[in-house]
């Protein structure tokens, strides 16, 4: 199971400053709709460089971050966020309740059955958990073109978030994982459609920020790095990216 891959997991922080300036952020409505309970405490599960804490935090939450990634924690300290280093998992809620949890492009890293449990027990008596994650599909001339580039170097292309050939299930597994836990009324799903366009430098920018890149021999990911690029001219310079974000959300039981 991926949680289980430490050398992907703590692939991030080897350019923490790359992840912060070059993944996507999250959609408007989404922090819209998980602050209509006008929750003020805020608890950010892996919350990496604050990339999500961010959102709340300026909107006058109060925002606590566990981050397992010391680098990447660093980074989030220098936006002005409070993190604590530590696996999810590990940490110590000591007392401390909040009104609202979320994880953002990092749920998948935790483990699957004692998350939901920790979950629980960090957060208030009808409390708000909200996991989620930026998935998106290429258009099909721009797919091919790049599928090419990485079958060429022999990359597997059947799994890749970077690729938009991540396999979803819709957040079912999530859900169910929630659900099972006995703490969280029945799980919601939604997904919040969105588009951004990139230059190459950004696209390319983000390409290592992958776990999945980030952890190919050097030589190929430059390689990889190369051919997209030249693939990205011949396209014109630039691609439109349509992002789904996808969110599992469930209240926490009253009892």
């Amino acid at each position: 199971m991926i949680h289980e891959d430490r050398r992907r997991a703590g692939s991030f922080g080897e350019d923490a400053a790359q992840y912060d300036r070059a993944r996507p952020s999250y959609p408007a409505q989404l922090v819209d709709d998980l602050l209509a309970d006008e929750p003020k405490r805020v608890l950010d599960v892996g919350c990496g460089t604050g990339k999500a804490a961010r959102l709340f935090a300026g909107r006058g939450c109060q925002v606590l971050g566990v981050e397992p990634d010391a680098r990447m924690a660093e980074v989030a300290r220098r936006h002005g966020l409070d993190v604590e280093v530590t696996n999810f998992e590990d940490w110590d809620p000591a007392g401390r309740a909040f009104d609202l949890l979320v994880s953002g492009q990092a749920w998948h890293w935790v483990d699957p059955v004692a998350g939901p449990t920790k979950a629980g027990a960090a957060l208030r008596p009808s409390g708000r958990i909200a996991v989620f994650w930026n998935l998106f599909e290429h258009e099909e001339q721009i797919h091919a073109a790049f599928d090419h580039v990485y079958k060429s170097l022999g990359i597997n292309t059947d799994d890749s978030v970077a690729l938009g050939t991540f396999k979803r299930d819709g957040g079912a597994g999530t859900a169910a994982l929630l659900e099972a836990s006995g703490l969280f009324e029945p799980p919601e799903r939604r997904q919040y459609g969105w588009e951004q366009r990139y230059s190459r430098q950004e696209w390319l920018d983000q390409l290592p920020t992958h776990s999945d890149h980030r952890t190919l021999p050097p030589e190929t990911l430059d390689a990889l790095l190369a051919g997209v690029g030249d693939t990205i001219d011949g396209l014109g310079g630039s691609l439109l990216v349509r992002y789904d974000t996808l969110v599992v959300t469930a209240r926490r039981l009253a009892v």
